[in-house]
């Protein structure tokens, strides 16, 4: 999930007419659908946008997530992951703009970007989520945002479950249409519970991963 310079290209496998680039670090991929796609042919035009120059004058966007693309994480290389896919109808694409932790590629915040002339550096915000663990992604032409929970114990690479929610463009803004929840197996690949190596004791939880309809609450997040 990878900005050229401050950005550079990647692409995932998923759709069409989608461009995404990003920072160099490597981002979780959260397990539930958000879904990036190839590099659009070249007959898909769209137009680099510099995406610290977007969030450093953006009023919707954070404290914390601006102090976190204040300076590289090392060398160019920006916490930063860009997505460019057409999401509200718009003649130009839109700009999905995914903020990470330099450290462990957390998701600091999600945005997207729709052009405007006339606004800010061409660009008005028409999504924001600053919870943390976010990351916005596109699905059949849909923004898709997962956000990934934890439990009390859960160490920052292995969270307990993951929600994800469905958003669709009308009336000029985002609407939320669809949510679930997902909760992660705790067994190991090989399907052996995990194993406290000071007690011995196997973990509380060993069940098969779940999923649910969400009932519009969130997983508690550690």
């Amino acid at each position: 999930m990878a900005a050229v310079g401050l950005l550079l290209a990647g692409c995932n496998p998923g759709g069409e007419g989608i461009r995404k680039e990003g920072s160099a670090s490597h981002t979780p991929v959260p397990r539930g659908a958000v879904t990036s796609a190839p590099a659009p042919t070249s007959g898909t035009h769209y137009k680099k946008v510099n995406a610290v120059k977007l969030l450093t004058a953006d009023p919707k966007v954070g404290a914390d997530v601006k102090r976190a693309v204040a300076k590289p994480c090392a060398a160019d290389e920006y916490p930063i992951e860009v997505t460019y896919a057409s999401l509200t109808g718009n003649k130009a694409p839109d700009v999905i703009v995914n903020v990470m932790t330099c450290a462990d590629s957390v998701g600091l915040g999600a945005y997207v970007y729709r052009e405007r002339a006339g606004a800010r550096n061409g660009y008005d915000n028409v999504y924001a989520n600053e919870q943390p663990s976010v990351y916005a992604g596109v699905s059949k032409g849909e923004l898709e945002v997962s956000k990934q929970t934890y439990a009390a114990a859960d160490k920052v690479c292995c969270p307990s479950g993951e929600d994800v929610m469905t958003y669709h463009w009308a009336n000029d803004h985002f609407t939320e249409y669809d949510r679930y929840h997902t909760d992660y197996s705790k067994t190991t690949v090989g399907g052996t519970p995990d194993h406290d190596a000071t007690t011995g004791a196997d973990p509380d939880t060993t069940t098969d991963p779940t999923t649910e309809t969400a009932d519009g609450t969130t997983a508690p997040e550690g």
